[in-house]
C-alpha cells in the first residue's frame, strides 16, 4: 500500500476518535444548564453529591453511552447489510429490521405486560430476525432478483405496516400508549445504565462477529463463484452477518428504540474516506456512527429552545437530504 495513502487513512481514524472525543465532551457539557469543562471533569473525577453531579453523572453520562453503544451498532449493521446484499440502500431502517424489533417489544408490552429490560431484548432480536427474513423473501418474489430497489420497496412496505400497526396499539390503550409514545421514535433518554448492560453482551457478540466476517465480505464482493474458487464458504460468511445484523440492530433497538439513517449514511461516508475494504468499513464506521448519535442528542437539546427534540427524530432530519442525494445518484438506480 503507498505510504501516502496509509498515512491518509491513519489520519482519517485520527480524526474520527477526536470527534467522537469532543461529541462526548459536549454531550456532557451543553444541556439546559451549560456546564464548563471544569465542572465536567470534577464531577466525573471527585463525585459527590450535587446538582452538578446529578446532572453529569446521574443524566449526560447514561445518554452519552448509551448514544455511543447504539450509534457503533448501528454503523455496524448498516454496513453490514449494504455489503451483504450489495444494496446501497440497504439499513436497518430503511429494510424494516429496527421495526421488526420495535413491533415485537411494544407486542410483548401491550399483550404480556413484558417491561424488564431482558425479555425485551429478546423481543427486539427475534423481531429483527423475522423482519429481515420477511423483507428478503417479498423482495426476492417473483422472477426477477432481490435488487436493492426491491428490496428497499419491501423494507418500506413492511416498516409501514408495522409502524401502523404499532400505533393502533398505542391508541387503543392508554398505558400502552404512555409506555411507547417517546420510546418509538427513538431516544437515549432515560435509557438506564442497567439496561445497557443487559444489551452489551449482545452488541459485543454482535460487534466482533462483523469484525470476523469483514475479509469474506471483501471476497463477496468479487461474485460467489471467484469466492468459492478462494476457498470461501459463502452460507457461513452469509449467515454469520444476517446473526451479527440480528445482533447489531435487535439490541439497539431494544435499548433506544428506532433509530433510522445512521446504517443508510455513515457507511457511504466511511467508504468514501477509507476505501471498500470492509476491514477498515466496519470500525472506521462504528466510531463515525457513534459520534454522530451523540452529536445529534446533544444538538436536540439545544437546537428548539425550550423542549427536547429526540435523538431519532434529528438523526431523521439530518439524514434525510443524504438519503435524497444517494438516491438520486445514477450509478445507484438499478439497471
Amino acid at each position: 500500500m503507498p505510504p501516502r495513502l496509509t498515512a491518509r487513512r491513519t489520519l482519517a481514524f485520527v480524526s474520527v476518535v477526536v470527534v467522537l472525543v469532543i461529541a462526548v465532551v459536549l454531550s456532557l457539557m451543553v444541556g439546559r444548564q451549560a456546564l464548563s469543562p471544569v465542572e465536567v471533569v470534577r464531577a466525573l473525577i471527585e463525585g459527590g453529591t450535587g446538582n452538578t453531579v446529578d446532572i453529569v453523572r446521574g443524566l449526560r453520562l447514561e445518554r452519552t453511552l448509551v448514544a455511543l453503544a447504539v450509534g457503533a451498532a448501528l454503523g455496524a449493521a448498516g454496513a453490514l447489510m449494504q455489503a451483504l446484499t450489495r444494496n446501497p440502500l440497504a439499513d436497518p431502517g430503511l429494510l424494516g429490521v429496527n421495526a421488526g424489533a420495535a413491533a415485537a417489544v411494544v407486542t410483548g408490552f401491550t399483550f404480556f405486560g413484558i417491561t424488564s429490560a431482558l425479555p425485551q431484548m429478546w423481543l427486539g432480536l427475534v423481531g429483527a430476525a423475522v423482519a429481515s427474513v420477511v423483507v428478503y423473501l417479498v423482495g426476492s418474489g417473483g422472477r426477477a432478483s432481490a435488487g436493492p430497489a426491491r428490496l428497499a420497496l419491501a423494507g418500506a412496505a413492511l416498516t409501514a405496516v408495522l409502524f401502523s400497526y404499532i400505533n393502533a396499539l398505542a391508541m387503543s390503550d392508554q398505558a400502552t400508549y404512555n409506555e411507547v409514545r417517546f420510546w418509538v421514535v427513538g431516544s437515549v433518554v432515560n435509557r438506564g445504565l442497567d439496561t445497557l448492560v443487559i444489551a452489551l453482551p449482545f452488541l459485543v457478540l454482535g460487534v466482533v462477529l462483523a469484525l470476523i466476517v469483514g475479509p469474506g465480505l471483501n471476497a463477496l464482493a468479487l461474485g460467489e463463484d471467484s469466492s468459492r474458487s478462494l476457498g470461501l464458504g459463502v452460507g457461513r460468511i452469509r449467515v454469520l452477518t444476517a446473526v451479527s445484523i440480528t445482533l447489531l440492530c435487535g439490541a439497539a433497538t431494544a435499548v433506544a428504540g428506532p433509530i433510522g439513517f445512521l446504517g443508510l449514511t455513515v457507511p457511504h461516508v466511511a467508504r468514501a474516506v477509507v476505501g471498500a475494504d470492509q476491514r477498515r468499513i466496519i470500525p472506521f464506521g462504528m466510531l463515525l456512527s457513534a459520534a454522530f448519535l451523540v452529536l445529534a442528542d446533544t444538538l436536540g437539546r439545544v437546537v428548539s429552545g425550550g423542549a427536547e427534540i429526540e435523538a431519532g427524530l434529528m438523526t431523521a432530519i439530518l439524514g434525510g437530504p443524504v438519503f435524497i442525494a444517494l438516491v438520486r445518484r445514477r450509478r445507484m438506480v438499478p439497471a
